[in-house]
């Protein structure tokens, strides 16, 4: 069984923290007093997969701080992680702008495949989700993008977190079969 690390990014105060503990089911509520995150915070937790590779499988889950005073840190975020979903608030004109670093430093330089990263645009309780895809850099326009809202439809974000999921093991999958056969031969 694989257990995949995904490294949850992106700007502060964009709701990571909040989705992680959702996704992880660390917590009841979706509210709250705003803590920034200091550094990371690993939620290892075990979750079902959708896809190809229908199953459960451990996860975990770096809730990385979206301060870049922390910016030092990040390559050793980065090792050996499978996957990055960048979370934003699409409310936030600089938020759009920032997606595009984050996107650069965690993703482009890891070679990572659009499989392996997922954009959130998580909007907050009492927004008004507006579902259109937000105006994003064209490099970003490929990436599989969800729109979340944890009062509105809480279960639709657990589903699509699922189905990204059931990626990464496909791809890890996929991965150790090609190391294995290179091995063989």
């Amino acid at each position: 069984m694989f257990k995949p690390k995904v490294l949850l990014i992106g700007p502060s105060e964009c709701g990571k923290t909040v989705l992680g503990n959702f996704l992880s089911d660390t917590t009841e509520t979706v509210g709250g007093d705003y803590n920034p995150t200091q550094g990371v915070r690993i939620l290892e937790f075990e979750s079902q997969t959708e896809g190809k590779a229908d199953s459960a499988c451990e996860v975990e889950l770096w809730d990385c701080a979206g301060d870049f005073k922390f910016e030092s840190c990040w390559p050793a975020l980065m090792k050996d992680s499978n996957g990055v979903i960048i979370v934003f608030n699409p409310d936030v004109p600089s938020h759009l702008k920032e997606v595009e670093t984050w996107h650069s430093t965690f993703i482009s330089s890891q070679g990572l495949s659009d499989s392996q990263c997922l954009l959130i645009a998580h909007h907050k309780p009492g927004s008004g989700a507006d579902s259109t895809r937000p105006p994003l850099a064209s490099q970003l326009n490929k990436l599989p993008l969800i729109h979340s809202n944890l009062e509105e439809d809480p279960e639709k974000v657990r589903l699509e977190f699922r189905s990204y999921l059931g990626n990464i093991v496909q791809t890890l999958s996929e991965s150790q079969d090609r190391e294995e056969m290179s091995i063989l031969s």
